[in-house]
């Protein structure tokens, strides 16, 4: 994605440029942002795949290279919990020191926040267009308890709360790690087909990219008894693959993998509801917005609802799912003007 594709301007007129970057276990996202414009802006936004460079410091060393610019001020979004100053990411073998960092790469302030909690510090600023509503009215003014939640690489959780009165605050959680609860036969087939290969099974195990493949390949094991993954019956497709396979609609597994994933999606999204005491849910990550409308015809919303005693009060709850194409660097943003309102 070239500079100013997502935000007008040339690099070269920045009033205040600053580093953001959004850093997952497959990409390593990067761009500018001005912070003497009126609302958070990004500009030379640029994907760097994680598995061409070894470590973060060189990833960011090497868009620094090509952007002509020294930002003296950063915010970097990383996919792993963020307390202390040794950070380690969880699906990436990159581990840095938040001080040396700072000091290796020049800056003057840098601000390390959990990946999920920049997604939801982005929410704010999202447009109307930004958004496609599963349930209720995008347009209603948006204030928390606001769950955001979205399979990627991995599976992130967080949770905004204020208005924009009053000010935003983000809660950054570690919510995907929950353990996985099996409703129904199929679904307890696929938690004895992971608790064989990884001794538990979270959420995150099956709401995530490689979560996908696992789905299929427990519903594809003929049920004999515990194999390899290097067995042909449970050998694992990629994610995308199966995606494209469910919506052309020819192969029944990957139709019946995707409609579980949806399914298990629903009722995480229910339960984690209730934890916030959330008004809304909002759907990011990768992986949702590439089948929108298999989603809305699936069980999610069933699923959702199907709290019993509470389902009343959660057909108040509005969802919707982020289409902005790149959250976790917007929030990076909106979490360093925070930062910068705040000191």
């Amino acid at each position: 994605m070239s500079a100013a594709s997502i935000a007008g301007g040339a690099v070269a007129s920045l009033s205040r440029p600053a580093l953001i970057a959004d850093i997952g276990g497959t990409n390593a996202r990067f761009a500018l942002t001005d912070l003497a414009s009126a609302r958070p802006d990004m500009h030379a936004v640029e994907t760097l795949p994680c598995c061409e460079y070894a470590s973060l410091q060189h990833a960011a060393e090497a868009y620094l290279a090509t952007a002509d610019v020294r930002p003296a001020q950063a915010s970097f979004a990383v996919a792993c919990p963020v307390d202390g100053d040794a950070i380690r990411l969880t699906n990436r073998a990159w581990a840095f020191s938040r001080r040396e960092l700072q000091g290796v790469l020049g800056f003057e302030r840098f601000e390390v926040i959990n990946d999920f909690g920049a997604v939801a510090w982005s929410v704010a600023a999202l447009a109307e267009s930004d958004v496609v509503s599963l349930h209720g009215d995008p347009a209603l003014p948006r204030r928390g308890p606001i769950s955001v939640l979205g399979p990627g690489t991995g599976l992130g959780v967080a949770l905004l709360v204020g208005d924009a009165a009053s000010g935003w605050r983000v809660v950054e959680t570690e919510g995907g790690h929950v353990s996985f609860a099996p409703i129904g036969d199929e679904e307890q087939k696929i938690q004895r087909w992971m608790n064989q290969r990884f001794g538990r099974t979270s959420n995150e195990r099956l709401l995530c990219g490689v979560g996908l493949s696992h789905i299929d390949a427990a519903l594809r094991d003929p049920g004999t008894g515990p194999s390899p993954l290097g067995d042909s019956a449970t050998v694992l497709r990629e994610p995308a693959a199966i995606v494209e396979a469910a919506l052309e609609g020819h192969d029944l597994n990957a139709r019946r993998t995707l409609a579980r994933f949806c399914s298990v999606l629903g009722s995480v999204a229910g339960d984690t509801a209730l934890i916030h005491g959330a008004k809304s849910v909002m759907i990011a990550g990768g992986i949702v917005p590439r089948f929108i409308p298999f989603l809305q015809s699936s069980a999610f919303r069933e699923r959702f609802l199907a709290k019993g005693r509470f389902a009343a009060y959660l057909e108040k709850v509005s969802l919707h799912v982020i289409t902005h194409p790149q959250p976790g660097l917007l929030g990076a943003a909106c979490a360093l003007r925070q930062s910068e309102n705040h000191a």
